[in-house]
């Protein structure tokens, strides 16, 4: 059996077999470093995310980066833990409003969620996500925004009927 073979039967011997110029071009485009886009966030005292993860490789796609789609399910978690602040329901995911990657996550970096109640209606409450990263493989500890966006909740019974969330 060739290599190559059994680096797809070993998702972590993937990265091996893949050509370094395709991750070496990546970096070049999204480098470490956030000041061609700095950003003022707020100090890390002042919110308590609603989640904080670390990602680690099996997040991780051929360039070394995380995969979105783990940041957009990590988004629909934070929000669903935000909706059960306002009230204790089930909460099925209707909509997630524009999500545009503004930086890359990169392999360890501690990720977190805050969260933010737009709006509660009657079904339905939109929460508010915004997703920065701590970039700790240089050494620091610098944070950078990654993403944010607008997820619209609807409350369900157990049947699966939407069902007001505000009694």
């Amino acid at each position: 059996m060739s290599q190559r073979r059994r680096a797809f039967k070993h998702p972590a011997l993937l990265l091996r077999v893949l050509p370094r110029r395709g991750a070496d071009s990546f970096q070049n485009e999204f480098p470490r470093s956030n000041t061609a886009t700095a950003v003022s966030l707020p100090p890390v005292s002042d919110r308590v995310p609603a989640i904080k993860v670390i990602l680690l490789p099996k997040d991780t796609n051929a360039l070394g980066t995380i995969f979105g789609g783990v940041i957009l399910s990590h988004i629909d978690l934070a929000s669903a833990v935000e909706a059960r602040k306002a009230a204790p329901h089930r909460y099925v995911t209707k909509a997630m409003h524009e999500v545009e990657f503004h930086q890359p996550v990169f392999l360890g970096d501690i990720v977190s969620f805050y969260t933010e109640t737009l709006r509660i209606g009657r079904t339905s409450i939109t929460v508010k996500v915004t997703v920065e990263a701590e970039r700790w493989g240089a050494g620091g500890g610098e944070r950078v925004k990654v993403t944010e966006a607008e997820v619209v909740l609807v409350a369900v019974d157990p049947q699966g009927r939407p069902t007001q969330v505000l009694s």
